[in-house]
């Protein structure tokens, strides 16, 4: 019986993740302790995903159920595809606009950002690592090596550094996603089909956030969880700490 497009995925989907389990381990536990220590210090973390579908990286941990309460995410309207996909796409091309968005989140020396982009090249992203570390913010970026060490240096999208995300943050989780991100293939059509990027994002994302919040346990600290408010009990948990972030998560 030849197998379904739906089971091909699965198998896609599944050694994707378990690749990601199997080899990034050590940068995982690494960017965890630099969240630790943030939210030990009852820091902010933030999280920003300039670019389309990467935009769902920095909502993905904020506001979640199970989720550190540190976390902020910079829903800069600009990529939101929401938006305008067209827009989005030529804002995150725009040179400058990335460092604009970090000055206007007023990052400063001290703090922890976490850039997910799933490939790592374009123009609004780089030039938001490059601000962030000219501000000494100590940066996290979720992205592939791989897609953007196979992407043309003249491909539009890029930088005019040229460079990659990987190369100008202080710790690379990568996602290992391929050039063009489909991974299933359908007889008779040349484009590949289904993505893999969110899925691989929202599990480096969510495995940092466990591993940081196991570090803190280890440690003595409880740390602030959001419960989900659709469970009994939720609001009434989650009240306890509003006060707290209210002002301090512009999202919140």
């Amino acid at each position: 019986m030849t197998e379904s497009v739906m089971t091909q995925y699965l198998g896609k989907i599944l050694r994707h993740l378990q690749a990601l389990h199997d080899e990034e381990q050590g940068a995982v536990r690494r960017a965890a302790r630099l969240v630790a220590d943030q939210v030990k210090a009852d820091r902010i973390v933030y999280v920003y995903g300039p670019g389309g579908h990467s935009n769902l990286g920095s909502q993905e941990v904020f506001f979640r159920a199970g989720g550190l309460m540190h976390i902020s995410a910079i829903l800069d309207e600009g990529t939101l595809l929401s938006n305008g996909a067209l827009r989005s796409m030529a804002i995150e091309r725009t040179p400058g606009y990335g460092a604009i968005v970090i000055a206007d989140n007023d990052l400063k020396a001290g703090d922890l950002l976490i850039l997910v982009n799933a490939y790592g090249i374009n123009t609004a992203c780089i030039d938001a690592a490059l601000e962030a570390r000219r501000r000494g913010v100590t940066t996290i970026g979720v992205t592939s090596v791989r897609h953007a060490q196979r992407t043309p240096h003249n491909h539009p999208a890029r930088h005019p550094s040229k460079k990659n995300l990987y190369e100008v943050v202080d710790v690379v989780l990568d996602s290992k996603v391929d050039v063009g991100d489909a991974v299933v293939e359908i007889p008779g059509l040349e484009q590949a089909v289904a993505a893999m990027s969110t899925f691989a994002n929202a599990y480096l994302l969510n495995s940092l956030m466990a591993e940081a919040v196991a570090l803190l346990v280890a440690e003595g600290v409880q740390p602030p969880i959001w419960m989900s408010a659709n469970a009994p009990g939720g609001d009434d948990a989650n009240a306890r700490f509003i006060e707290r972030f209210r002002g301090r998560i512009r999202n919140l």
